[in-house]
């Protein structure tokens, strides 16, 4: 799979100078591993997407049953993707959950490829602006068994709230069928 990503990505940077990646894909399929791994062989930068949590004044009936709309796509556009497609410096302000507060910015360095790893990272808002694709899924025994594990406080909320509105979204958008590369982790 590593090769796979790596050989796709080392083509498009024959013809460019830098790209963004997205890996979408369920909770648990190991998004954020693959990017640490990826990261560790080429050096690129890794953008967090749950780093685009909604803040609580934004998490509005309203906004939570839209399709995709629990995660803040409007800041995540406005300091990432579009500074990125200018060719600009990315700064960016991860939300904290537990802190209810934005961390200190984050500067990133020059990269020829960054990967933007996480769930609603291929919604259709900012499909455009990456140069690959990629769809991560997993077993539904083997995610639960991947999330007990991770946060057993918090699986009941995956069961009942998270999972449905990822798989809402996946569905409404056909993420998967629109990916490049897919993996079934």
């Amino acid at each position: 799979m590593y090769d796979r990503i790596i050989s796709a990505a080392e083509e498009l940077l024959t013809h460019k100078n830098r790209i963004i990646v997205a890996i979408d894909g369920r909770c648990a399929s190991g998004k954020s591993t693959l990017s640490a791994v990826i990261a560790e062989k080429t050096g690129c930068n890794v953008i967090h997407m749950d780093d685009f949590f909604l803040r609580p004044e934004q998490r509005t009936k309203e906004r939570l049953s839209e399709t995709g709309g629990n995660t803040d796509y409007e800041r995540f556009e406005a300091e990432v993707l579009l500074p990125f497609s200018k060719g600009c410096e990315v700064t960016y302000r991860p939300y904290n959950c537990g802190k209810r507060a934005f961390d200190e910015a984050v500067n990133l360095p020059h990269s020829r490829m960054t990967l933007v790893e996480g769930s609603y990272s291929c919604h259709p808002r900012f499909y455009d602006y990456y140069d690959l694709h990629i769809f991560l899924s997993v077993a539904p025994d083997e995610q639960l068994r991947r999330l007990e594990r991770r946060n057993p406080v918090l699986l009941s909320r995956f069961i009942n709230e998270w999972i449905p509105m990822e798989e809402k979204y996946f569905e409404a958008f056909g993420i998967a069928e629109r990916c490049g590369l897919k993996f079934n982790t």
